[in-house]
């Protein structure tokens, strides 16, 4: 339920008004500015008490005198509970990014460990939007402590690492399998049972039940050996025992638990959450998180809104230590219990190991804070040159670059990067799959990119959605007077204006610190390589090429691993999966001769013919019918 306050301005608006119509239910209640904009979202367990407490005549911080000023309207959501409260108000901040509210940056970056869900799943390391199907466990602090994770599943469980293109041509088993770490379902060599076992207990270590697995293993080879399968009962022995061996080392170090140890350092509005993790105790290290405060100065409403925001996207161990009390623990508790399925538990008051634990989190948390805020300190003065030698009025809120890559024509890529006062912003990211042009044309290539990324802001901007209409204030395009042109008139075709356009041409020698700034009105800038500006705009141009090749590479990896025969009408995955382990792969089948082909199952003397002018690069025949 929603009960709107009304239009108002923000000098008439009467929050006293509007408490006295306000029931004691839990709920979330959003304030807004008189041109609509959204400055604040919070939650109550008791709407009216809550509310009210902004218009009693109570000091207040800077902030949340600022933040009242502004309010021209209000509205709230009942809720049925406080934990459903919690969980809107989450969902609102992430979704409307509120200007006061404390907000975890968006990184979709986190390392995790895929198990995937189909007939022989596979596991694999995944960063990333989780667009593949099947069970992810993490995030992990670090990619080392995945890969380790992953070092150690292969020993135990002797799952399969391989792409599924690998997997369904394998005609022998690979090295992983010589070496111990796979059970090659590949090639038929364990049955479907005894892996999906296998499946389900890394799932269950993975997911840090290992005493329940060690439980299950030693019931598993008990029965084994009854049944006299002593050769199943050995290998359940060795696997028990590797178990129990981890399971000594880890209560020998101290570190048997699943939690999550949070502290907070704060310097003026700038703060770091530092996380330190353990899992099944295993030290999966530790990850700084630098929040938005948008004005916060306290270190508790930080930690608070890090603990609600974050947990409400990963799974929450069973404990959490946290530097200081926050408000709202026990809900937050109850919150993330009820997602879990499972009772969370928050301390702030702990000793012996967790102590160290915190102590050693704060420690990292204040190293962390201090290296961010000298990298913005000299990213602020690199900004600051920018707008000097650009004459602009003000530094600039946001840069875009874009860059083209591809090697002689092939998968030609365009990458676009944004940075914006605090440095890059990579969920903002874009690459363009190139097409339609002449190969090789940089020109064409940069104008399509141009094209569509400002096409769909317009598009956005018609449709009423401002966050994805937001335009650049200077735009870098990776070249010299070509790019820019093409840059410029696909600007002008569009009715695009206020824009700064800016080329960025690498010279005859191509040394960093000879680059000429190339201006739409024709002027050419000469910074050299001391200027603060010129650094700044080599680091941004060296992120869109880097963004710009790392799409190139895998998208030509991608094309050439795409195995000629999928294109032969006639051939399937079975027919291509019986060529290839006949002839030992493409290069077998590509020496043997068209009778060869024709003995293979299921490949008939005209099939034979097309295959062996497609791999020749002959004109094929045609096909019958």
């Amino acid at each position: 339920m929603s009960d709107p306050a009304g239009d108002r301005t923000a000098e008439a608006f009467d929050g006293k008004a509007f408490v006295a119509q306000l029931s004691t239910a839990p709920g979330v209640y959003r304030m807004y500015a008189a041109d609509g904009s959204l400055l604040y979202v919070g939650k109550a367990g008791a709407l009216k008490r809550r509310v009210a407490s902004y218009f009693a005549n109570t000091p207040k911080s800077p902030r949340i005198h600022a933040m009242l000023a502004q309010v021209a309207r209000m509205d709230v959501t009942v809720t049925r509970t406080e934990a459903e409260a919690l969980l809107l108000e989450n969902q609102l901040i992430k979704s409307l990014a509120p200007r006061y509210n404390v907000a975890l940056r968006d990184d979709k970056s986190y390392p995790y460990v895929l198990l995937t869900r189909e007939p022989w799943p596979r596991l694999a390391f995944h960063r990333g939007p989780r667009a593949l199907d099947g069970r992810y466990f993490g995030p992990y602090a670090s990619a080392g402590a995945v890969r380790e994770t992953m070092d150690l599943m292969f020993k135990l469980f002797r799952l399969r690492s391989c792409e599924d293109s690998v997997f369904r041509n394998r005609s022998r088993p690979c090295l992983q399998y010589q070496i111990g770490r796979c059970s090659a379902p590949c090639v038929g060599l364990v049955e479907a049972g005894d892996y999906a076992a296998s499946v389900r207990r890394a799932g269950l270590f993975l997911e840090g039940r290992s005493d329940e697995l060690g439980e299950e293993l030693a019931a598993a080879m008990e029965a084994a050996s009854a049944k006299l399968e002593f050769e199943q009962a050995a290998r359940l022995r060795d696997l028990l025992a590797s178990l129990r061996g981890l399971q000594a080392r880890q209560y020998v170090d101290g570190h048997a638990a699943n939690l999550d140890v949070l502290a907070c350092a704060m310097q003026g509005s700038s703060a770091c959450v530092l996380l330190l993790a353990f899992r099944d105790g295993r030290n999966l290290g530790t990850r700084a998180f630098f929040p938005r405060t948008n004005g916060a100065d306290s270190a508790e409403e930080v930690l608070s809104a890090f603990v609600s925001q974050y947990y409400a996207e990963q799974a929450p161990p069973a404990e959490i230590v946290l530097d200081r009390p926050i408000a709202d623990a026990g809900l937050i508790e109850l919150a993330l219990a009820e997602a879990a399925g499972r009772k969370v538990a928050l301390k702030s008051s702990v000793r012996g190991e967790r102590a160290g634990y915190l102590d050693l989190a704060r420690r990292n948390a204040e190293l962390a804070l201090a290296t961010e805020l000298a990298s913005r300190g000299a990213l602020q003065a690199r900004s600051q040159g920018l707008r000097d030698l650009l004459g602009l009025a003000e530094v600039p809120a946001r840069i875009e670059c874009f860059d083209i890559s591809h090697t002689l024509g092939e998968a030609t890529v365009a990458s676009c990067v944004v940075f914006d006062a605090s440095g890059p912003v990579r969920n903002q990211y874009r690459r363009y799959n190139i097409t339609g042009i002449e190969p090789g044309d940089d020109y064409a290539a940069m104008r399509q990119a141009i094209e569509r990324r400002f096409r769909r802001a317009l598009e956005a901007e018609a449709a009423g959605q401002a966050a994805n209409a937001v335009l650049p204030d200077v735009l870098l395009i990776d070249g010299g007077a070509g790019q820019l042109a093409q840059a410029r008139a696909a600007l002008a075709d569009l009715g695009v204006e206020g824009v700064l356009l800016v080329g960025v041409s690498k010279g005859e020698q191509r040394r960093a610190g000879d680059e000429t700034l190339v201006l739409a009105d024709g002027r050419q800038l000469h910074p050299g390589a001391a200027s603060p500006a010129l650094q700044f705009i080599q680091q941004v141009r060296d992120e869109a090429h880097r963004f710009a090749i790392t799409g190139h590479r895998g998208k030509r990896q991608k094309a050439r691993a795409h195995s000629r025969l999928e294109d032969i009408a006639g051939i399937g995955p079975r027919r291509r999966a019986a060529l290839l382990r006949h002839f030992g792969g493409l290069a077998g089948l590509k020496a043997a001769g068209e009778a060869e082909i024709a003995r293979v199952e299921g490949i008939n003397a005209a099939l034979a013919a097309r295959i062996y002018a497609t791999l020749h690069g002959l004109d094929a025949p045609a096909e019958p019918g």
